[in-house]
């Protein structure tokens, strides 16, 4: 039910060994046994002891810490064969967390429940090139006040929640290491003003990595090892290896927008030249396929690519193709580096993913034949979401792992 993601250690943890320690080791074993239980099924205090291993008093106290903390609540009965039925235990859906999404040309979150469904989202249309980083969170500030206002009308409370970025992040220090579209150097993001006085905070997640936890919960074929690509007006990459994000010792793998696909090509934001960006990002296509961003609305002018190639015009489908192949060339040259057999395609690869499939299978098959089969290069799961779940869930994640956060 919720999405894997780094532990995050508690504050003013008891010393390893200590009686507190092991309640708060063991609170976090009965929330996640909980968490685990199918949708829709309410476990008894019995069957946590169960699937715990503790015992049904040591559950029963640990129980009623979480309903105090308003992590879980009591639901209906749960028949257990013999004898009376349980009252079933389930996450608490007026408890949620935020998931917000920084991107160069649009602001968004949304609420996330424990469940990790998505219950409100709002996205807001933005032009954030080259900007400064205060107004652009002082814009996604008062979006997110007023997500949180509609979902506190509902009966929700936000306990915290996870920023996207489209950039190289270092989540300790809430500083954004470089975000090349967006013009962030070495930025120091005031991340409590975002969600003031919520009781988890808010984490920072590069917007790729984000999105490709997001996948790996949602994937209908449990897939455990992929190339998540996320095309955006940049194009990022997350990388999943045994069910685990992997982000290099630095946490910056996967950067596939990068790898160069053509030497003599254009200048790309990150300073280099002839990126995959420059060919595959969504500017770079727009631009190639003869379209300029109507009114500064990206969904109009995608709107507008969309129609020009269900109606052949050539200039448009030359873009998204050429785009295909050289992402397929960025692919083939992860593939000798990564061992990745399975790639998916999110944003605007996603949507674009009718007329750059040939191309992009055709390049695979000349620069990396054998490595992707046809069949293990698919559509994300999540769509546009990706960014937002995954930021959301590996906070639930955080608060499972460490449910006396809040309890404390």
């Amino acid at each position: 039910m919720v999405m894997p993601a780094p532990a995050l250690a508690g504050p003013g943890g008891a010393a390893p060994g200590s009686v507190g320690d092991v309640r708060r080791s063991n609170l976090a074993l009965v929330l996640g046994a909980i968490a685990e239980f199918p949708p829709g099924t309410h476990p008894s205090r019995a069957q946590v002891a169960g699937a715990t291993g503790l015992t049904k008093a040591s559950v029963s106290s640990l129980v009623l810490d979480l309903l105090d903390a308003g992590i879980i609540r009591e639901i209906g009965l749960n028949p257990q064969g013999r004898g009376r039925p349980g009252v079933g235990l389930e996450l608490s859906p007026s408890r949620a967390v935020m998931g917000m999404e920084i991107n160069v040309d649009y602001i968004s979150a949304a609420v996330v429940d424990l469940a990790g469904t998505v219950l409100l989202r709002e996205l807001q249309e933005r032009d954030n090139r080259n900007s400064q980083d205060m107004p652009v969170l002082a814009a996604l500030a008062v979006l997110a006040a007023r997500v949180r206002s509609t979902a506190g009308e509902q009966g929700v409370e936000i306990l915290g929640g996870g920023l996207a970025v489209p950039g190289l992040v270092d989540p300790a220090g809430a500083r954004v290491l470089t975000a090349p579209n967006l013009g962030w150097v070495n930025v120091y993001l005031d991340l409590d003003a975002l969600l003031p006085e919520a009781a988890l905070g808010v984490e920072l997640f590069n917007e790729a990595n984000a999105a490709a936890l997001a996948e790996l919960r949602h994937r209908p074929d449990g897939a455990s090892n992929f190339l998540f690509v996320s095309g955006e007006v940049g194009v990022g990459g997350g990388i999943v290896i045994g069910s685990e994000l992997f982000t290099g010792p630095g946490g910056h793998a996967g950067e596939v927008g990068h790898i160069v696909v053509d030497p003599d090509g254009g200048h790309c934001s990150c300073g280099g030249t002839g990126c995959l960006e420059t060919v595959a990002g969504q500017d770079a296509i727009f631009s190639a396929a003869g379209l300029a961003p109507e009114g500064g609305s990206r969904s109009a002018t995608m709107s507008a690519l969309l129609r020009a190639l269900e109606s052949g015009v050539p200039k448009a489908v030359s873009a998204v193709e050429r785009a295909g192949y050289c992402l397929g060339m960025a692919l083939a040259s992860t593939a000798r580096v990564v061992d990745i057999d399975s790639v998916v395609l999110g944003g605007h690869f996603a949507v674009l993913e009718p007329w750059l499939r040939a191309p992009l299978l055709n390049s695979l098959h000349k620069y990396a034949p054998g490595k992707y089969a046809s069949e293990h290069v698919t559509v994300s799961a999540v769509g546009e979401f990706g960014a937002l779940l995954g930021a959301a869930g590996s906070v639930i994640r955080s608060l499972v792992e460490a449910p006396h956060r809040l309890h404390a």
